[in-house]
């Protein structure tokens, strides 16, 4: 649930350096819990645009004081659930990881405080603006560490529009890997000759855990085997359905702040890829793709028409990262019949089954014990059964009577008669097989290299 309070958790560690009169000059911080899509939030004040929706998040409100629009943010564990019976112990911002959604307009002058309630020291770094270098945040280089308890604060003019990150650079290695991200968007103050009008627009963080069965905190050492692969710290299915009108033009987008790059791939429809960290991208450079790569630390801006009916696969095409909970030590067992084995085996080990005899789909059916807290592979259910995905897996759904404005998920396509793929009944078909050809036929030649390399 989304509440307002004031900072108080730290406000032990705090009173010595920050006095009650000043902390009540603070924006009040809003708190949210539930891992639930919050709607747009539409300006209440300052100048208007047109909002964003961040799936399983929200937007953080602000105030309007002199003119500067100003927000707060703090810094602190979290609880965060990633899908339906699984929770994580997280580091993120105002109760969320990642945190809250930041919109501004071009031209915005904003003043962000930041209340560490974390352990140890933290900054953030407001990755891809244009600001004064003592802003940018980098700990040691532009400012010293957020000490615990403290609060500092940011203020710089959002000079150009596009899509941005914020994350820390203070011990980036724990507090990255603890989920201390959130998403930020730069609206042009008037029309963009490169930026069109959108009817949706989505913004998703590429995020990665390595969590153990049965725990909930992730294992900060870990450089690439990671095994919960999640959009805004939720993995399939937790991951919100993209609920869109038919016809509407949608902008999806994405920012990567794991250790590795994702080709995201959508189903049914072309793309562009119309913005990336350094803004828009000239127009004469856009070319249809269903797949664009985002690589370590990039942000890409993706648009479409929706004028697809249906419900359209949505996902990184790494197949490992649509799986959850992958054990990298599982070796292949395909084709080797066990079934001598199991049965001895399971005279002395009741619970005991083969794995990956015919490949890895059983794991999506399988109700096997699991230790408590531990995301099973491949759950994800459709209106024809098991959809055998999990991680960075949605569903787009595209239909004609969804209204303008609209996000809630609108059930499963009801497809047109005769279009849904089904089993036929047909004789067996013997296999093609090529006629000998008589040795007389055979026409051998040997072609020598040019120029008399014969050893080459």
């Amino acid at each position: 649930m989304m509440n307002r309070r004031l900072f108080m958790g730290g406000a032990a560690v705090a009173s010595a350096a920050v006095s009650k009169v000043a902390m009540a000059a603070l924006p009040e911080p809003v708190i949210q819990t539930s891992a639930a899509t919050a709607p747009p939030l539409v300006p209440p004040n300052g100048r208007p645009y047109n909002p964003v929706v961040t799936p399983n998040g929200w937007t953080c409100p602000w105030r309007m004081k002199g003119g500067v629009k100003e927000f707060h943010l703090v810094a602190e564990p979290v609880v965060r659930e990633m899908t339906p019976g699984v929770t994580a112990h997280l580091w993120g911002y105002n109760g969320q990881s990642p945190g809250p959604t930041i919109e501004v307009v071009e031209g915005d002058r904003v003043r962000i405080f930041v209340t560490n309630r974390l352990p140890e020291h933290t900054s953030i770094h407001w990755h891809g603006q244009r600001l004064p270098n003592g802003m940018d945040g980098v700990t040691g280089l532009n400012q010293p560490g957020i000490p615990s308890g403290k609060t500092f604060v940011y203020e710089f003019v959002a000079r150009r529009p596009g899509t941005f990150m914020y994350h820390p650079h203070a011990d980036e290695m724990t507090q990255m890997a603890m989920g201390m991200m959130g998403f930020w968007v730069t609206h042009p103050k008037a029309k963009h000759p490169l930026i069109e009008n959108v009817d949706r627009d989505f913004c998703v963080l590429l995020n990665a855990y390595d969590i153990e069965p049965g725990s909930a905190t992730p294992k900060i050492m870990t450089m690439l085997d990671f095994n919960l692969w999640s959009w805004n710290s939720r993995i399939f299915p937790g991951i919100d359905s993209f609920n869109v009108r038919q016809g509407d033009r949608v902008r999806l987008r994405f920012g990567n702040l794991t250790m590795t790059n994702h080709p995201i791939h959508i189903h049914g429809h072309e793309f562009e890829v119309t913005g990336t960290d350094g803004g828009p991208t000239p127009k004469g450079s856009r070319w249809p793709e269903v797949t664009v790569d985002i690589a370590v630390g990039q942000m890409r801006q993706m648009e479409f028409i929706a004028d697809e009916p249906g419900d359209w696969a949505f996902h990184c095409h790494k197949s490992h990262h649509t799986m959850n909970a992958m054990g990298h030590g599982v070796p292949t067992m395909i084709g080797v019949d066990h079934r001598q084995v199991v049965r001895q085996i399971t005279k002395l080990i009741p619970d005991y089954m083969v794995m990956g005899e015919r490949g890895m789909a059983d794991m999506a059916e399988m109700e096997m014990p699991l230790p408590d807290n531990t995301a099973p592979m491949m759950t994800g259910e459709g209106p024809f059964g098991s959809v055998e995905m999990g991680g960075m897996f949605s569903v787009l759904k595209v239909r004609p009577d969804q209204k303008p404005g609209d996000y809630s998920d609108p059930g499963w396509f009801k497809h047109p008669p005769g279009t849904v793929a089904h089993e036929v009944e047909t004789p067996a078909m013997a296999p093609a097989r090529a006629e000998a050809a008589s040795p007389a036929a055979v026409d051998v030649r040997v072609r020598k290299p040019a120029g008399g390399h014969h050893n080459h």
